[in-house]
């Protein structure tokens, strides 16, 4: 965890730099060329459907529906690490009510927002960047970042209060999601062969597992050719739920050597794997890379809710998965341990999980 009491540097909001009507971005969000998006003006060449789930397919009352559609969620986390997930159970009006009211919370003014600024400690309330690294370069994108789990982190005091609806509508959806994640984790342990509880369990469980929601705002940029809103990087926890934004895509996900723009679908969530997710189950699901592109045309709004162990959770292969042939690639660490580095220096690709491997 950071242990800086603020920010290094004064914070630049995005927004308001957008708002200014500048025509070229500063310097500290040019990217050096190779981290440059490709084929920004024409991303339909390179756009993608990512597999999709039916979750009322695991409600069916043949058994053998049921296990198709876990074997195909485990599949997919084999060979993807990404899918999408319809008919979750969270109701599409919950879905756009949550999304109306953050849109409404980056509109107001400035020093409403300020209110909530954060800090690197906890990284809890309205931010502009991610890392704490003197010089370092810049993503597109303000943010809002709040806890949910464990109880202890939960601070109404810290989420929005206007709109005045916002409280109430952000409780209700952590609710919701936590739900859904705790279905999803279930599947995913018994897609490994393991115990269903066995995920939770690991996280910490009830009491410990950790929840949270961070809401990226992406303003329109007068030279998305030149900057990302979101640097390449696979997430450090557990799993993620990305509530997109369906009017224009910018989620972006590496496969192999190229990147692909998510083509996301109406009322449907986005879920990825995560680091912690990988190491639990030595590799055999994968977190997979992805960035965030933008464009100059119109400003985009996301939710990604993450669902992670908590923060004295020691992470490690499960023992199950564990065999001669196939032996522990990961050292145990904590999650507080693990998300340090991110905090730290930032989104960095996959070098963390890479770094973490076990010495042969």
């Amino acid at each position: 965890m950071s242990l800086l009491p603020s920010w290094p540097e004064p914070i630049i909001r995005v927004q308001s730099l957008s708002k200014s009507g500048i025509r070229k971005i500063p310097h500290r969000f040019v990217k050096p060329p190779s981290d440059r998006p490709c084929n920004i003006m024409d991303i339909t060449t390179t756009s993608i459907n990512i597999p999709l789930i039916d979750l009322e397919n695991l409600n069916s009352p043949n058994d053998s529906v049921r296990q198709e559609t876990i074997d195909h969620i485990s599949h997919v986390c084999r060979e993807w690490g990404f899918f999408q997930v319809a008919n979750h159970g969270i109701s599409h009006e919950l879905m756009e009510k949550t999304r109306a009211v953050w849109h409404e919370f980056f509109q107001l003014p400035l020093e409403e927002k300020q209110k909530f600024a954060n800090l690197p400690m906890t990284y809890e309330g309205y931010g502009s960047r991610i890392g704490v690294e003197v010089g370092a370069k810049l993503d597109w994108c303000d943010y809002f970042f709040l806890h949910y789990l464990p109880q202890v982190l939960k601070d109404e005091n810290k989420r929005p209060c206007l709109p005045v609806s916002c409280r109430k509508v952000i409780s209700e959806y952590g609710e919701k999601m936590v739900k859904l994640s705790r279905r999803l984790i279930k599947i995913l342990s018994i897609g490994l062969g393991l115990n269903e509880d066995y995920v939770h369990k690991s996280f910490g469980g009830d009491g410990e597992s950790s929840a949270c929601l961070r809401v990226n705002f992406y303003p329109k940029c007068p030279q998305p050719d030149l900057t990302l809103g979101l640097s390449p990087h696979s997430d450090p926890g557990g799993i993620t739920i990305l509530l997109p934004d369906t009017d224009i895509s910018g989620l972006q996900i590496r496969r192999g050597n190229n990147w692909l723009t998510v083509n996301p679908i109406p009322n449907a969530f986005i879920v990825n794997i995560g680091d912690q997710i990988q190491v639990l189950s030595n590799a055999i699901y994968k977190s997979v890379e992805h960035r965030v592109i933008v464009n100059s045309n119109k400003e985009r709004l996301s939710l990604a809710f993450f669902y992670n162990p908590g923060g004295r959770a020691l992470i490690k292969p499960a023992d199950e998965l564990v065999t001669k042939d196939c032996p522990a690639l990961y050292s145990p660490m904590t999650f507080n341990e693990y998300r340090s580095f991110i905090r730290t220096k930032g989104p960095s690709g996959k070098s963390q999980i890479e770094s973490h491997k076990s010495p042969r």
